[in-house]
């Protein structure tokens, strides 16, 4: 998608073929189990399935041109001798045009390419970057605390705590000092388990700059220097 493209529900166009676009979104879904890269632009696109206009089906063609030029694209793999999770969380915010919801993206890997990926529009309105932020990392936290279940069951165990990178440092803040509680009574009481997560040892917060965060792609459309950039961070590579 391009940057500073912005779809929205209520624009005066002409409408197209539901039928056909839903048929079209449903294979691109699909595609996302292995394309990671695409999951952004599929998960804006999929918001307009049941009202669909010709600049949403324009996009969607336009991510089948992508998925073309690419066919030969998918995850590298490498052998690692230590099996080290670690994940990624970013969230935009109030992104979407509709409703001002913002939109969560997480990803985690073992030292090579990921293996688990999330791009969700949040279920409700952030009031500021730092709370989308939070919403964002309480999802990659879950995610974290189920891989590692996943893992201890396949003989993978984590003792390490496992560490999920954000770029706003607020975020991080506030899952660690209750003082900033009088200031966050409007955030949902069940995101505040970071707390208890991080006490615990299993899971940690840690800050990263905004260009090493690899969920990025996740959140936004990016330029084509920056998109490809994450793209191969991500560990996908022509093969």
């Amino acid at each position: 998608m391009c940057p500073k493209e912005k779809l929205c529900k209520d624009v005066q166009e002409e409408q197209v073929d539901e039928t056909l676009y839903r048929s079209l979104i449903d294979c691109l879904m699909y595609l996302t189990t292995t394309r990671p890269d695409i999951l952004y632009a599929v998960n804006v696109l999929s918001r307009f399935m049941n009202c669909a206009k010709e600049s949403h089906f324009k996009g969607a063609k336009r991510v089948l041109r992508y998925v073309k030029g690419t066919l030969n694209y998918g995850i590298k793999f490498c052998r690692s001798e230590k099996f080290k999770l670690q994940g990624y969380s970013d969230s935009d915010w109030a992104g979407s045009l509709d409703d001002m919801k913002s939109t969560s993206g997480y990803c985690f890997s073992s030292g090579t390419g990921i293996f688990s990926w999330s791009s969700k529009k949040q279920e409700i309105v952030a009031q500021s970057t730092a709370e989308a932020e939070f919403i964002a990392a309480t999802a990659a936290v879950n995610q974290a605390l189920w891989l590692r279940k996943v893992l201890t069951d396949l003989h993978l165990e984590q003792k390490e705590t496992t560490e999920v990178m954000v770029d706003n440092q607020a975020a991080i803040a506030i899952s660690k000092n209750p003082v900033f509680l009088g200031k966050t009574k409007h955030f949902s009481i069940k995101l505040f388990f970071l707390r208890d997560v991080q006490k615990d040892g299993d899971v940690c917060l840690k800050y990263c700059k905004t260009e090493d965060q690899l969920s990025d792609i996740f959140t936004k459309a990016l330029p084509k220097g920056r998109f490809e950039l994450l793209r191969e961070k991500l560990g996908i590579s022509n093969y």
